[in-house]
C-alpha cells in the first residue's frame, strides 16, 4: 500500500537512495529547505511498506496573470517502485492543488530530451511538448519545457507550442 504524505525534514536523511538514478536531478540540502519552507504544500512523499520512501515530487507555484502557474521542480520514485502508477499520483497532486487551489492556468515541468520514458509517460498524463531549451542540463544536454493546461486556462493558450528553442537565459522563471 502506498501512502501520500507532505515531505518533513526528517525524510531529507531518507530519501537519498531514490536520488541515485542518473537522470534525477540533485540538488544541496538548503534548495530542498527553500522549498520545504516556501512551498510546503507542494512537496510531497510517497511511503511504501515499512515507511520506505518510493518517491516524492516538489514543485512551486509562480508567474503572473495568465502564466500562474505550477511548476514541477522533481518528480523521482526508486526504480524498484516504478510502473506503479506512483509518479502518476504525486503528479495528479500537484495538479490538483495547482488547479483547485491557486487556481493556476497550466503545470510545466523540465524533462531531458533523452529520458524517452518520462517524456511518455507525461504525454499519457496530458502533457505536450511546448518548447525546447537548448543546454538546459549542465549546459549540455537540452531539456523539453512541458505543459499541461488546467481548468482557468479554457482556450489552452498556455500550451500552444513555440515555433523555436530557446535558450536557458530567455526562460522567464527559474
Amino acid at each position: 500500500m502506498t501512502t501520500i504524505r507532505r515531505f518533513c525534514c526528517n525524510d531529507l536523511l531518507r530519501f537519498a537512495p531514490v536520488n541515485l538514478d542518473h537522470l534525477t536531478e540533485t540538488f544541496n540540502m538548503s534548495f530542498y529547505m527553500t522549498y520545504l519552507a516556501r512551498w510546503p504544500d507542494y512537496f510531497h512523499v510517497a511511503e511504501g511498506p515499512g515507511n520506505q520512501i518510493m518517491g516524492y515530487i516538489m514543485g512551486k507555484v509562480e508567474g503572473q496573470g495568465e502564466s500562474w502557474h505550477g511548476h514541477v521542480t522533481a518528480v523521482t520514485v526508486a526504480p524498484e517502485y516504478r510502473r506503479q502508477q506512483v509518479a502518476k499520483k504525486l503528479m495528479n497532486l500537484l495538479e490538483d492543488m495547482s488547479d483547485k487551489i491557486d487556481k493556476a492556468y497550466f503545470v510545466d515541468l523540465f524533462v531531458r530530451a533523452s529520458n524517452t520514458p518520462a517524456i511518455k509517460m507525461y504525454e499519457k498524463l496530458g502533457y505536450v511538448i511546448y518548447r525546447r531549451v537548448i543546454r538546459y542540463y549542465s549546459g549540455e544536454e537540452d531539456a523539453l519545457d512541458m505543459r499541461k493546461a488546467l481548468s482557468r486556462d479554457v482556450e489552452k493558450k498556455s500550451i500552444i507550442p513555440l515555433k523555436r528553442p530557446i535558450t536557458p537565459d530567455e526562460l522567464e522563471y527559474d
